[in-house]
């Protein structure tokens, strides 16, 4: 199952006129009987949706006075998840005669126009109090309370992640709600603006358009339900013209094939950290310990220790924990038994709570080779969210083949290597140049969509960019790699192995040697071939076509401010190391 839970708000949605019908109760029903988890979440107060509502037994949470209350049916317990509403301020409220007026554990609420009253006085008592608007209703909670933290709280309880979760609603408060769910659906008597941020709009208003979305999620949620690509994506790089290119966060399966050195650990890297930063779990099986610094994810296994698949699956109990599964302590003939069995688990993981929401495996063609047979169902319709990379695509197995969405070619042969997919995968081979990419380039296709592949220039992750941004600027680069004050005549010979060097130099040279390399575009050129930083080369040299016109001073100030808003240098002096 690709979601793991239902949250549905009440009035409006569930109930029309405060009642729901016997076939959104029976809907209900059935949806629970799959085995996903039921919650409410309504602005409503508890007592008062006691009496309107007799079947919350049907729910697993409830969560109601706007995020404020959390309720679990089973055990009829309540737990508050907001402080009381100041006594001054009912009271003040009362006084002056704001009619009607109901007060919740955590809930203040009256209807238009009382909000005139009401902000008048949060103002005049000076409190911290939010207001909020619900179809002619007013409600005032404090500052943060809200149908999203209201929802997490209830999945936090029942060890859930938002990105598992459907959510459905009509009114101004449910906006939190569904822009916090991996899935939004507005029922059609909606408010537009809601519908215009829903994933989808049921064609049914009030209870029957959430009958129509649990059908839709019980007879094949797959096809039918993947959150809109505005609302969540990951960036894979940009084309020829510029336009970003980006991919939905599930649903699909990506292939990353090419050289070595070409660059798939650059975008396999970004696909994960951008995956992350949004809260998806990740599990990446890591058979030559390539992936052990990724910033965040808890590491299993090291090369003295092969990991544990017990400590795997507890880890992935948190859903806010992403794994690297590294296998260099396991003999390499263990290693796709190992696998097999792994993935095996992780599946049964992703259907019993919708995790790990995406899988890498790295140096597929080992643990996948041609000649693999998975066992029956391993690979059907629920295996979606992976990522595979490999250096030899012609080596997968077949069945594994035919799962791809996406292919990302890098690399001396990207023709051969998108070929090889084709065949493996039974489909015609594209048309394209037989031609070597360079570093951070790919062609990328998408399999099923009668397209012909196109180029890509590769999003960097931030954490790389990061690194290289703190090589270039206090690392040491390499002799044919730094930069040399030689001066007009050739008779200096001093060397920058870094950018802090580098401007350390440059203030301390002659004029005259600073302008000779200005004038010869000396600095941009080794922006562009030794620190592999094209767009500061090309600011460089801009500064550097003005060379007759500007003063040493103001060029070496130019290019400085350059480099530092850059690459942030250190505000203080460091003493380089001394060997």
């Amino acid at each position: 199952m690709r979601y793991l839970a239902l949250a549905t708000d009440y009035d409006g949605t569930l109930a029309h006129g405060g009642r729901a019908d016997e076939q959104t109760v029976e809907a209900l029903d059935r949806i629970r009987a799959s085995g996903r988890k039921l919650i409410l979440v309504t602005g409503r107060e508890l007592e008062d949706l006691k009496r309107v509502f007799t079947r919350l037994d049907l729910f697993d949470r409830v969560v109601a006075e706007n995020g404020a209350l959390l309720y679990v049916p089973a055990t009829r317990t309540a737990r508050p998840l907001a402080p009381p509403p100041p006594e001054a301020f009912v009271a003040e409220l009362r006084r002056r005669g704001v009619v009607p007026l109901s007060v919740g554990h955590s809930i203040v609420a009256t209807w238009e126009p009382q909000e005139n009253i009401v902000l008048a006085t949060i103002r005049d008592l000076g409190l911290e109090l939010q207001v909020i608007f619900n179809k002619g209703a007013v409600m005032i909670l404090a500052p943060g309370v809200n149908k999203s933290s209201g929802l997490e709280a209830a999945l936090a309880e029942l060890g859930l992640s938002p990105h598992d979760v459907v959510a459905i609603g009509d009114a101004e408060n449910a906006h939190a709600l569904l822009e916090a769910a991996e899935y939004a659906v507005a029922v059609a008597n909606a408010v537009p603006m809601l519908k215009e941020g829903a994933d989808y709009v049921t064609r049914a208003d009030h209870g029957a358009g959430v009958v129509e979305l649990i059908d839709a999620m019980l007879e094949g949620e797959h096809a039918r339900l993947q959150p809109r690509l505005s609302r969540r994506s990951v960036m894979l790089g940009s084309g020829d013209d510029g336009t970003e290119v980006r991919v939905p966060t599930a649903g699909f399966n990506l292939l990353i094939a090419g050289t070595s050195g070409s660059g798939k650990s650059t975008l396999s890297a970004s696909v994960l950290e951008q995956l992350m930063a949004q809260d998806y779990q990740c599990c990446v099986i890591d058979p030559e310990g390539d992936y052990g610094e990724l910033p965040g994810v808890i590491a299993f296994g090291s090369p003295q220790h092969p990991p544990s698949t017990d400590e795997i699956l507890t880890a992935l109990d948190r859903p806010e924990a992403s794994i690297v599964v590294n296998l260099l302590g396991m003999p390499l003939a263990d290693r796709p038994a190992f696998f097999a069995e792994l993935l095996s688990h992780l599946q049964g993981s992703r259907a019993r709570s919708g995790r790990p929401h995406w899988i890498l495996i790295d140096e597929a063609h080992h643990l996948c080779p041609a000649e693999w047979e998975p066992p029956a169902g391993l690979l059907g319709e629920a295996f979606d969210s992976t990522i595979c990379v490999t250096v030899h695509p012609e080596s997968l197995a077949p069945a594994l083949l035919q799962t791809i969405d996406v292919v990302a070619a890098l690399g001396n042969e990207p023709d051969d290597a998108l070929a090889n997919v084709a065949r493996g995968a039974g489909l015609a081979v594209p048309a394209m140049p037989a031609t070597a990419l360079g570093t951070g380039k790919a062609w990328l296709w998408f399999l099923r969509d009668g397209q012909d592949p196109m180029r890509l220039r590769v999003h960097p992750p931030q954490a790389e960019l990061m690194r290289h941004k703190r090589k270039y600027a206090l690392g040491e680069l390499g002799p044919d790699r730094s930069f040399y004050f030689r001066g007009p005549e050739g008779k200096l010979n001093l060397r920058a192995q870094n950018l802090f060097l580098f401007l350390q130099i440059a203030d301390g040279v002659d004029d005259a040697t600073w302008l000779h390399h200005l004038r010869r575009g000396d600095y941009s050129r080794w922006f562009a071939d030794c620190v592999k930083d094209a767009e500061t080369a090309g600011a460089v040299a801009e500064i550097e076509a003005q060379a007759d016109e500007l003063s040493a001073d103001v060029s070496r100030k130019r290019i400085r401010a350059l480099i530092e808003g850059t690459y942030t240098l250190p505000a203080k002096t460091v003493e380089p190391a001394h060997r």
